[in-house]
């Protein structure tokens, strides 16, 4: 009687387990449909936007995982947020224009982990410096209010610390470049790289952002999803020895 007791039950268990299973496929199938189908339209915008230099910021945007905690559609979804700006202050120089654009990306990440801002509340700042909009400038939380007076303040205080900085100039490059020395200058540089690899938050973020890039990659044929995996599977690794500790602990 415990036999058939306990083959009932695991019957039970199987077939349950077997359900589930095939809602979860169906589940990643539609969440890879749909990443996939935003990858396709993000892509277009990158490539009529930065031309011959959109290889380039694909490449930005498959190690936005570890540089910024964001997926590549989310890089690409903010790069193309503030790039015709950022094209027409340096007259149309696509190539400066990539590195400026991956500048102020993982500028906005690591301002967002080191003053704990949201980084929505930031991309949004960034998009209105873009227009000449500085209302948002206190949103970086770097000691500059949200006036152009308090952004002029904060260039010449960046050109102070660096030549790469034009004092004068109020231009979107120079301005993600004056945020850039100042952020620098004040330790924030490089921390959301850093946190992916030594935080749980970061690397669980740097995770999350793998898995986004995965399922895009499984409804993409030409998608390197050797690739994807391997990207996916080391930060996993990486989450593992960060949260491990803890548990023992």
């Amino acid at each position: 009687s415990k036999l058939k007791g306990g083959l009932a039950t695991a019957a039970k268990v199987g077939a349950a387990a077997v359900a589930g299973a095939g809602t979860a496929i169906v589940a990643v199938g539609k969440q890879a449909i749909e990443q996939y189908a935003e990858y396709e339209q993000l892509v277009g915008g990158v490539e009529t936007l930065f031309k011959t230099s959109s290889d380039k910021v694909m490449e930005y945007a498959e190690n936005a995982y570890k540089t910024a905690g964001l997926s590549a559609n989310e890089y690409m979804n903010t790069v193309t947020s503030f790039s015709a700006s950022l094209l027409q202050s340096l007259g149309g120089d696509t190539e400066a224009a990539t590195e400026y654009a991956n500048l102020a990306i993982t500028d906005m990440a690591d301002n967002a982990n080191k003053m704990g801002s949201s980084i929505d509340t930031i991309q949004t700042a960034y998009a209105g410096f873009a227009k000449q909009n500085y209302t948002l400038l206190d949103n970086l939380k770097l000691g500059y209010g949200g006036t152009k007076e308090e952004m002029q303040r904060l260039i010449a205080d960046a050109a102070k610390l660096s030549d790469t900085v034009d004092a004068q100039s109020m231009s979107f490059d120079n301005i993600v470049e004056a945020i850039h020395v100042v952020q620098t200058e004040m330790g924030i540089t490089g921390t959301t790289a850093q946190e992916a690899s030594t935080t749980i938050q970061g690397s669980l973020a740097s995770m999350k952002s793998a898995w986004q890039n995965l399922l895009t990659g499984v409804a993409d044929d030409n998608a390197d999803f050797e690739v994807l995996v391997n990207n996916f599977v080391d930060s996993l690794v990486v989450t593992g020895e960060n949260i491990i500790p803890r548990i023992n602990t």
